[in-house]
């Protein structure tokens, strides 16, 4: 585990796949909205063919780049950043995100003053700037159960329909919370140090669940504050390979409560995924024969679901 540099505040650790220019946008608002803090910026990019790594040398030669070879997933690619980093605190900052105001020093002097936090989360918005909800529940049989039914978006309002995103939060005070979003994680190294790096077990999806888990367990806090801000574009690496990233997902909470669950839990969230799964392949059949249009998208889908209940059926309890 690196040990730091006491005089480096915070490491921004951003993880980059084929997201060239909004990685661009993304750097700019770092160096330009970032006051008060001594800080340095770590891009690892996942073998993009797209010229990120290139454009990271050419513009911004202040970044401590990692080119890798291959696709190593996103909490690996964290962890080799973090390997190199030196700050007190880490922020793991998506590469489709606006930092606004200063939102890094405000999250610092905020975590500055909670020392029982491991993690802190910020207000983040849509492109609109209207609220993008963030931080949520842990995975479990129940909150499978209630995600299936939709029912908390019928409900949206009610804190046990809603219960596993939260939706009938405002995000607008101070709360501790079981899961910090991955798209800005704002990291104490102290508190790292105490539970380890993410888990490479998750490749897409997950790590950052496993990781406030793990943290929770050692006796730390995950904290959302509502002052600091940013723009989350959203999906912006997972939109270019849509089908994959859907079966990262649902193996990824799979995963998840194999390994902090009983195997009667995991059990029953295989069967509820596969049956989540099984009851949308008719809707799609019969979409792909009424719209004309859409066929080959409605299709797609209806493969998709079939794979991922494949995989679903060979799914190892913690692979």
């Amino acid at each position: 585990m690196p040990r730091g540099d006491p005089n480096m505040d915070v490491s921004v650790v951003i993880v980059n796949w084929n997201t060239r220019d909004i990685l661009r946008d993304c750097l700019q608002s770092v160096y330009a909205e970032t006051m008060g803090v001594e800080f340095e910026v770590v891009v690892v990019d996942n073998a993009s063919a797209d010229g990120s790594a290139e454009m990271v040398r050419a513009e911004f030669p202040q970044v401590r780049l990692i080119a890798n070879q291959e696709n190593k997933g996103f909490a690996a690619a964290n962890n080799q950043g973090i390997a190199i980093s030196e700050g007190r605190y880490i922020l793991l900052l998506n590469s489709d995100t606006v930092v606004l105001d200063n939102a890094i020093a405000k999250t610092m002097a905020f975590a500055d003053q909670h020392q029982e936090a491991a993690v802190v989360g910020c207000r983040t918005l849509n492109p609109d700037r209207t609220l993008q909800p963030t931080c949520f529940m842990y995975p479990s049989v129940l909150n499978l159960f209630l995600f299936a039914t939709y029912l908390y978006k019928l409900f949206p309002r009610n804190r046990f329909f809603g219960r596993e995103r939260m939706t009938w939060w405002d995000r607008d005070d101070v709360r501790e919370v079981e899961v910090v979003t991955g798209c800005y994680m704002f990291v104490r190294r102290e508190a790292m140090d105490t539970v380890g790096l993410m888990d490479e077990d998750y490749f897409m999806y997950g790590e950052e669940t496993d990781w406030c888990y793990r943290f929770k367990r050692a006796g730390w806090k995950l904290l959302f504050a509502p002052e600091p801000c940013i723009i989350h574009l959203g999906g912006a690496s997972s939109k270019l390979c849509a089908d994959a990233m859907y079966l990262y997902l649902r193996k990824s909470t799979l995963l998840f409560i194999g390994k902090h669950r009983s195997y009667r839990a995991y059990t029953v969230a295989r069967i509820l995924v596969i049956l989540f799964l099984a009851l949308r392949i008719p809707y799609w059949l019969l979409a792909s024969l009424a719209r004309r249009r859409d066929r080959q998208d409605c299709r797609r889908r209806v493969a998709v679901y079939a794979k991922a209940i494949r995989e679903v059926c060979i799914h190892s309890r913690l692979s």
